[in-house]
């Protein structure tokens, strides 16, 4: 295998949820995006390839480098030769179902991330990857987001920290967003919870039934990729490597609290799942009671009034009431009142 080829299904079963990668169709052109900024200036830079970055990169500016689009794989290639990437890490990238993780080395910090969407009704996961050098980050996203936008805007007008900080602040401003962002998830899907628990109440459809499986589904996948997190940022405090300035460590702490607070409100959703599929259960069954309510109360009513027709059915000579008059009539009024009573009977103990 290619050291750099990307991974097909095939070769790595993809988790469930997840969408399959098929090949080369449906890719959508790479897109390259250099900043360049320190605390006096600051530059945007649309390139075509990774030499244009080579030869436009300023070793005086701290510079991140932001790559959507990682099936193009000499691209990927050509960074990994220059920057000196070990191979395993270029597959890491390429692989968009690999775990998310952190992996330290002597020159650069290696993470991968998720980013979780909540589009309509399907939990879109994203690939991202980070290599942080001295003075430079790099980011390789699977799928086009505005996930940086925000980032992008503070340093372009010098708000916050970044453009006075290194590029060891930016590491962590890119984590933190991702971080950030899973709360905008976990709202909307905490919304849509509350959407099915009401609709379930009123109408307990099979329909239903196929949506709490997938929040059931979205969650665990979710918890799956946001779990490791944590080890995440405890090797970080750990301060297993020293391209991670003890000064950072202090927001290193808040984004663990954050992933702690997110994993909590997980496990908290998936209690809620249950209990949606124990309420739809105990509905149909509530539904299934009332119809087998109201069939016993029908039949219990055409017992008597079968058993009289079948009295009067038999034909025999010796009956004296088949020789009535007024024997039809009177047949009906019974019946009528059997009825009447049986209905009235029912209604006073509520079972109709």
């Amino acid at each position: 295998m290619h050291p750099y080829r990307r991974k097909k299904q095939s070769e790595i079963g993809s988790p469930p949820g997840t969408e399959s990668y098929t090949g080369e169709e449906n890719e959508e052109p790479i897109e390259i995006v250099l900043i360049e900024y320190n605390e006096t200036e600051y530059k945007r830079n649309e390139l075509t390839s990774i030499e244009e970055f080579i030869e436009k990169r300023d070793l005086e500016k701290n510079n991140w480098l932001i790559i959507y689009g990682i099936h193009h794989e000499e691209y990927i290639e050509a960074l990994g030769k220059n920057l000196k990437i070990h191979p395993l890490i270029m597959e890491d990238i390429l692989n968009i179902y690999e775990r998310v993780k952190v992996e330290f080395y002597e020159t650069y910090v290696f993470a991968i991330l998720k980013e979780f969407k909540l589009k309509i009704d399907d939990m879109i996961e994203n690939h991202i990857c980070l290599l942080y050098y001295h003075g430079l980050v790099i980011t390789f996203v699977d799928k086009k987001t505005d996930l940086f936008n925000p980032i992008i805007e503070r340093i372009r007008t010098k708000r916050g920290r970044i453009r006075k900080s290194g590029a060891d602040f930016l590491f962590y401003a890119i984590i933190d967003t991702i971080v950030d962002n899973y709360f905008i998830t976990l709202e909307n899907l905490s919304e849509r919870i509350e959407d099915t628990e009401e609709e379930l109440v009123t109408h307990p459809t099979e329909d239903l039934l196929f949506s709490i499986h997938g929040l059931k589904s979205d969650i665990i996948q979710m918890r799956k990729n946001i779990t490791p997190f944590r080890e995440i940022i405890n090797s970080i405090l750990r301060g297993d490597s020293k391209l991670i300035k003890e000064t950072d460590i202090v927001y290193y702490r808040d984004i663990y609290d954050h992933i702690v607070r997110i994993i909590e409100t997980l496990e908290s959703h998936r209690d809620m799942v249950s209990g949606l599929l124990d309420i739809y259960l105990s509905s149909v069954s509530n539904k299934m009671n009332e119809i087998m309510k109201v069939l016993t109360i029908i039949a219990t009513i055409f017992i008597p009034l079968t058993f009289i027709v079948g009295v009067y059915g038999m034909n025999f000579v010796n009956m004296p009431e088949l020789t009535w008059k007024y024997g039809y009539l009177g047949i009906w009024i019974v019946m009528i009142l059997v009825v009447i009573c049986l209905v009235y009977y029912f209604k006073r103990k509520k079972w109709l």
